[in-house]
């Protein structure tokens, strides 16, 4: 490419950049009243807000930052995270509160502040430019250089102050000597850009067969982990993401196949997760990724989308094996989110950050004495070998971070203890060092409530009601959907992406839809009540004429209705939530189904057929899991099961105790409006109907004999 040649100098600055890693001195200064503020002041977001009283002139994205770059033809460094960001706040207190760092920045550039979860449009576009300059070192903070019309021409992560001091003096010469270098590397990155997500449709008749699944499937499994599970370590980045849509495309494909090897590396990996330190033993709820491959030693920062998947992973893992342990982490990690993570109105917040008094991890971590100081003597002992706790300590100085490796029966036994006693006392001293560490200084908490996170613990909470029959996990989805339909949704079936101190803001982007589209087919499943499929059906017709691109048969990320940035984008791969695009596809096919869309389900396949020599053959499939998902209703179309009658709750009640992911539910006391349900319902009877492309066996009347008719 034409601009590597001017980014060498930059590449030569960084080449020595240590990389991020655990700081146990960063200290982020509190905000104090009656400072002079930049041009944040008054925005929604709390990681905006952290950065009001920075000396650096920060603006937030929009006209009036993107007119003055213009105006006074001066580069923009557009700097962007979020608020549970620990590298964020290293960079902040080393760069971003200096004062001999500011005016370099104020002089020379316009500063631009973003919050990747507000605006993920921006992040991606020079997040993007990152990943084409950078040589994979990204990652967040991402600070992009741009010209003053937006286009990027180099990005970078975290910088020490002096290397970024050096990047700032080195830039902006080059931009008043020799301006025609950025403006040529500007050019050739925005193309890059643009190109990268040029799909062509693929218009082909893709056959989709069981082997050709199961190849993707070997190779996936190929890629795990299976004594420690998670994707295998590399040495050199040994950290382990718990990547929620990968073990729920292999449990589904595990059903189908009985695969003995997909089951292991299934059951390896949330084993591991659920006794390790990602998983915070005392207050429930996962950590964003261990850095460690044995899942011990979390990045501390608690995120509502990692939490809301995991919540639906573990409910369908406990309804396939019938695991005590996975239950209880649904059930704790659900407490938390009551507790902890849950408005007065119902809307749920964004995250926890990893550091308390600036340190990550220290509202998290025990000394061994605070632990014998607490708990009597012999439960201490007790708990400490429960939870792996030593007196020099399993983390840095001398800190312990509570995880399991022994099998609690095996705890038991050498304590002579019953396991049921064992459990019973370690409930107990678990509730007393509650009691302590809440008295701890907390993690800062991210409260802005967005469409799409939102959308995912809804979705957990509705997928662990179906499974548990827990009243009030049901009774939080409906609260969740009930707050998000009366403040997010705007005129027209529009979406509103955020909402924060009474105020719903930002146009939504194409997740948000394709993540609530799906929480509502979740939830029509767990309740019966069509309103739930209609308002679903009515934002994928609002999807599909604002984000829809008919060349490629694929959504972009942005509405038509957005101002346009220097590149449309769409969301393609899967990462730790899935890609949009294969959502929306998955969406289609569902109320395909429901509705009797024959259109829908075709744009789903036209969708996968355009995807499927992406992965196919890519030996990646990880990052298409949710795709590969889509593949298997193709591979074998799921069973519509009506139950219709005055006993379908129950009925559905008990069906819900299989784990039947080949299986769309529908039904209720009569017969709705849904045309699958038309002639279904028999007077005084509450009969069960298994059918597939609309075609139905015999009804029974007990879920005992339609069990064998759904395969």
């Amino acid at each position: 490419m034409k601009y590597l040649s001017f980014l060498l100098f930059i590449m030569a600055l960084t080449c020595n950049t240590p990389s991020p890693k655990n700081s146990d001195n960063t200290k982020v200064k509190d905000p104090h009243n009656g400072k002079p503020t930049n041009h944040l002041l008054g925005q929604s977001s709390p990681y905006l807000l952290q950065h009001i009283y920075n000396p650096v002139d920060w603006y937030p994205w929009g006209e009036e930052a993107l007119k003055k770059a213009k105006d006074e033809n001066k580069l923009m460094i557009i700097s962007v995270g979020y608020s549970a960001c620990h590298w964020c706040h290293v960079m902040e207190h080393e760069s971003f509160e200096d004062s001999l760092v500011a005016s370099v920045m104020n002089e020379n550039f316009v500063n631009i502040k973003v919050d990747r979860e507000e605006r993920p449009d921006i992040d991606d576009v020079y997040m993007t430019a990152c990943h084409l300059t950078g040589r994979g070192s990204c990652g967040w903070p991402l600070n992009a250089f741009a010209l003053p019309d937006g286009r990027p021409f180099w990005a970078g992560t975290y910088f020490p102050k002096n290397n970024w001091l050096q990047i700032l003096d080195n830039i902006q010469n080059t931009y008043t000597n020799e301006p025609e270098k950025i403006t040529q590397s500007a050019e050739d990155i925005t193309k890059n850009i643009s190109r990268r997500d040029d799909l062509v449709f693929v218009d082909a008749d893709e056959k989709y067969t069981e082997r050709r699944l199961r190849k993707i499937a070997r190779t996936f499994v190929k890629t795990i982990d299976m004594e420690k599970g998670g994707r295998k370590a590399n040495p050199e980045r040994p950290n382990k993401f718990p990547m929620p849509n990968n073990y729920q495309f292999l449990l589904e494909y595990q059903h189908l196949s009985d695969s003995k090897s997909t089951l292991q590396a299934i059951k390896a990996t949330l084993d591991n997760m659920a006794n390790g330190g990602i998983y915070d033993q005392l207050g429930g709820g996962f950590a964003r990724y261990s850095t460690d491959p044995n899942w011990k030693a979390p990045h501390f920062e608690k995120m509502m989308y990692d939490n809301g998947q995991i919540v639906s992973l573990y409910s369908f893992a406990y309804q396939k094996m019938k695991k005590g342990l996975y239950k209880q982490r649904v059930y704790e990690t659900l407490d938390w989110v009551e507790r902890e993570m849950t408005s007065p109105e119902g809307g749920f917040y964004s995250s926890l950050d990893a550091d308390s008094e600036g340190e990550e991890g220290k509202f998290y971590v025990w000394k061994k004495s605070e632990i014998d100081e607490t708990l009597s003597k012999k439960t201490a002992k007790i708990f400490n070998d429960y939870y792996s706790v030593t007196s020099k300590g399993n983390w840095e100085h001398e800190n312990n971070i509570l995880h399991i490796t022994k099998r609690p029966k095996d705890i038991a036994r050498k304590h002579d203890m019953k396991l049921k006693d064992l459990e019973k006392l370690m409930l107990k001293a678990r509730k007393d060092l509650m009691k302590v560490r809440d008295k701890r200084i907390r993690p800062g908490l991210d409260d802005k409530i967005l469409t799409s996170w939102n959308a995912i613990m809804l979705k957990g909470y509705a997928d662990a009601y179906r499974v548990f029959g827990e009243q009030k996990f049901l009774d939080a989805a409906l609260k969740n959907a009930n707050f998000l339909i009366n403040n997010q949704f705007k005129e027209g079936n529009r979406l509103n992406r955020n909402y924060k101190d009474g105020k719903s803001v930002i146009n939504a982007f194409l997740d948000d839809y394709a993540l609530l589209i799906d929480a509502f087919v979740a939830l029509y499943q767990a309740t019966f009540d069509e309103q739930w499929l209609y308002k679903a059906n009515d934002l994928t017709k609002y999807a599909l004429e604002n984000f829809y691109d008919k060349k490629s048969r694929m959504f972009f990320y942005t509405s038509s209705q957005d101002a346009p940035l220097v590149a449309r984008k769409k969301e393609l791969s899967d990462n730790v939530i899935p890609a949009s695009n294969s959502v929306m596809a998955k969406n289609l096919y569902h109320l395909g189904t429901y509705l009797y869309n024959d259109d829908y389900i075709q744009q789903a396949r036209d969708m996968l057929n355009t995807m499927i020599i992406q992965f196919e053959d890519s030996g990646q499939p990880s990052f298409y899991s949710n795709w590969c998902s889509l593949m298997t209703k193709f591979v074998a179309p799921p069973y519509e099961v009506a139950i219709v009658g005055d006993d379908f709750a129950e009925k559905r009640k008990e069906l819900d105790k299989h784990y039947l992911p080949n299986a769309l539910l529908l039904g209720g006391k009569t017969e709705g409006t849904l045309e699958l349900l038309k002639n279904k319902l028999v007077e005084d009877k509450t009969k069960i109907y298994v059918c597939k492309k609309k075609v139905c066996k015999l009804p029974v009347t007990e879920v005992r004999k339609a069990l064998p008719l759904i395969k």
